[in-house]
């Protein structure tokens, strides 16, 4: 049973095991990782808090997960929105209500940022995500995320 869950906005001293935790969630995505460019990004948002920032989760004083806020602006959410832009709960930690917590936290500070909505992009075979994101109150669109790279 986990006692003490916090949320913490993300320092040097915790930043190599999440750095870590990125890796496991790009491989499970088959997606390419570079930690050096992983690296680079976090810095990026650290310079810029206006962008975003990059929270890491600890469980019992451990290092259990981490999520990635960006923010961005849309007329059809009402101002500016947030992005759940990645968000890992470590394998051991799940099923403990670590993810639950999470996204109440970050629900929270939308609220006291003056954020209007909190969007997120999930695999459409990941049903555990899903459900758990449904319960905590997510709409799915029936319009699909696009992506093109620039």
């Amino acid at each position: 049973m986990v006692v003490n869950v916090r949320f913490l906005p993300l320092d040097n001293s915790r930043t190599p095991r999440v750095i870590e935790l990125m890796e496991q969630l790009y491989r499970q995505g088959d997606m390419p990782f570079d930690a050096a460019v992983a690296l680079g990004m976090i810095e990026e948002l650290r310079e810029h808090p206006e962008w975003g920032g990059v929270w890491s989760i600890e469980a019992d004083s451990q290092a259990a997960g981490y999520f990635v806020l960006t923010l961005g602006y849309s007329l059809e959410f009402g101002g500016r929105f947030a992005l759940l832009d990645e968000f890992l709960v470590d394998g051991p930690w799940r099923g403990h209500g670590l993810g639950t917590q999470a996204l109440e936290f970050m629900a929270g500070w939308c609220r006291e940022s003056g954020i209007r909505a909190l969007r997120l992009e999930v695999g459409y075979e990941n049903d555990r995500a899903i459900e758990l994101y449904r319960r905590v109150g997510f709409v799915a669109h029936d319009r699909h995320f696009m992506t093109r790279r620039i």
